[in-house]
């Protein structure tokens, strides 16, 4: 019994603490502590009937199934290489990717695409994020030494933080030219705060009515001094879509004269001190224990004091399950941030639009529509040819600029399906076949419901089961590949 109780923990990737308050959700008067479920795990105890309920409780089981006679098979440990992420395939010749070569190569490639070379950088930090699978346990760290894990972080809290470090906060109401001309902001720009060597930060007084921006401006500011020393780069906060595209940047000298070691200099500098200011106000234990509690629901976000994008970046490197992506997205087609540890293709491009956008994708629909709140979505996609069932919860909001903009967090559930030792492509097939069938939506037959509720509860993910009561979509990475019949390609191409 205890193998087993350990195998289905590894096999869901939670620790004998998640699993522990997983059952105090459940049943806070039988649930087991820690040091008991690892007596239990040892075989050095034998559970209770109430404690044995709620553990098959959450992992969706038969308490019968716990007391059979069937052997296990020895422990399960994880396989470190298929956690998610994107996986690269191998490049032959692969001399010609020899350091030298790219070095060469690269800044020609950037003046030929107009793509600048801050683009590139945060194309290169993406890679190394998903590579990584948002597992940067340094920067977390160094985090937890200065916010000391808690949560929430109030804004005295960050503000002493601040005067500890020898910081002084200065306020301003209009945006000193120097710094519009540094960062080229526009129109549809607000610069929300910089910081100004040795040691001031000025903040727009405009943040003044937005604490939960303003403490993640401290958060970011706080990172640059503890990662980098206040070392005298101006550090510029900025909000608001970049309106620079490929086309304007082609005919600009300035934009495509190739690459600059200080823009991705500049560019790992903006991710490290953005995941500093998340772990400081999210610190990753205690962020995900508010999550279990919460069904990651998106609310959790004012839980913790902070915006609902914060949190629902954290989300995808807090929790145990490893599958998650994430996007940030402006109309028609842009997207400021995106985030794949499962792999999922780009509804569109992040540096030039695409001619032919599915429509069908959440976040499309969430910025077309007028309503306000949160949605889920269950969406059928062809990954490598085989189909994939998605689940996302999308919400739209506004910028401090006034644009307004859509995020979205999502997960992969095949992994989870085959988890359960279900066979995660026979019921991806069958439920893209309904969906063909239904013109490309239709409601979720009920044995393919029973799997997915189950895998929702053992994950134990809300917004997956409010999505699975409604209909299934299908979705393509492009138009060209529409997977419906008929076809919705010009229909897309017209929306």
């Amino acid at each position: 019994m205890g193998t087993k109780i350990r195998n289905l923990r590894k096999r869901n990737r939670l620790t004998m603490e998640d699993l522990s308050s997983r059952c105090i959700k459940i049943d806070p008067e039988s649930a087991p502590s820690v040091s008991y479920l690892s007596m239990i795990e040892r075989g050095k105890r034998i559970p209770s009937e109430d404690v044995l309920e709620v553990i098959a409780n959450v992992f969706q089981k038969k308490v019968d199934w716990f007391l059979d006679d069937i052997p296990e098979e020895d422990a399960i440990v994880p396989s470190k290489g298929s956690g998610g992420g994107i996986s690269g395939m191998a490049l032959e010749p692969n001399f010609l990717f020899s350091k030298d070569i790219l070095q060469i190569a690269i800044p020609e490639m950037l003046s030929q695409t107009g793509t600048s070379g801050r683009q590139f950088a945060h194309l290169l930090i993406r890679a190394h994020q998903e590579h990584h699978q948002n597992h940067f346990p340094d920067l977390e760290r160094a985090a937890e030494e200065v916010g000391l894990k808690r949560l929430p972080l109030s804004l005295e809290d960050l503000v002493a933080i601040t005067k500890q470090m020898g910081l002084q906060i200065k306020w301003f109401r209009k945006t000193p030219a120097a710094v519009i001309k540094e960062i080229g902001a526009n129109q549809n720009n607000v610069v929300t705060s910089f910081f100004d060597p040795p040691n001031t930060i000025y903040i727009n007084q405009i943040m003044k009515a937005q604490p939960h921006r303003l403490k993640y401006n401290l958060a970011v500011h706080i990172g640059h001094t503890v990662l980098h020393d206040k070392d005298g780069a101006k550090n510029i906060l900025v909000t608001g879509r970049n309106e620079i595209s490929p086309l304007q940047a082609k005919s600009d000298p300035i934009q495509s004269s190739g690459m600059d070691a200080q823009d991705i200099l500049y560019a790992w500098r903006d991710f490290e001190c953005s995941f500093f200011a998340g772990a400081l106000l999210c610190p990753k234990v205690p962020f995900r224990q508010m999550l279990d509690r919460n069904g990651y629901e998106i609310n959790t976000a004012q839980l913790a004091g902070v915006s609902e994008s914060v949190a629902m970046r954290r989300m995808t490197a807090a929790s145990p399950y490893p599958h998650w992506h994430y996007f940030d997205a402006y109309a028609p087609g842009k997207l400021k941030a995106v985030y794949r540890g499962n792999g999922i293709p780009l509804p569109w491009g992040n540096m030039s639009l695409v001619e032919d956008p599915c429509h069908h994708w959440a976040v499309f629909r969430k910025i077309n529509e007028q309503s306000s709140g949160s949605s889920a979505q269950i969406s059928i996609l062809n990954v490598a040819d085989e189909p994939r069932i998605y689940a996302c919860e999308s919400i739209k909001v506004a910028d401090l600029a006034g644009n307004s903009h859509v995020i979205c967090s999502g997960i992969d559930l095949n992994p989870a399906i085959a988890a359960q030792g279900r066979d995660a492509i026979a019921i991806a097939n069958d439920l893209k076949q309904a969906c063909v069938s239904g013109g490309g939506s239709s409601h979720i037959p009920k044995s393919i419901k029973k799997d997915l509720m189950s895998v929702a509860k053992i994950l134990n993910i809300n917004w997956v089961e409010r999505g699975i009561e409604s209909d299934a979509r299908l979705i393509c990475s492009r138009g060209a590949v529409c997977p419906r019949s008929p076809s919705c390609y010009k229909q897309c191409g017209h929306h």
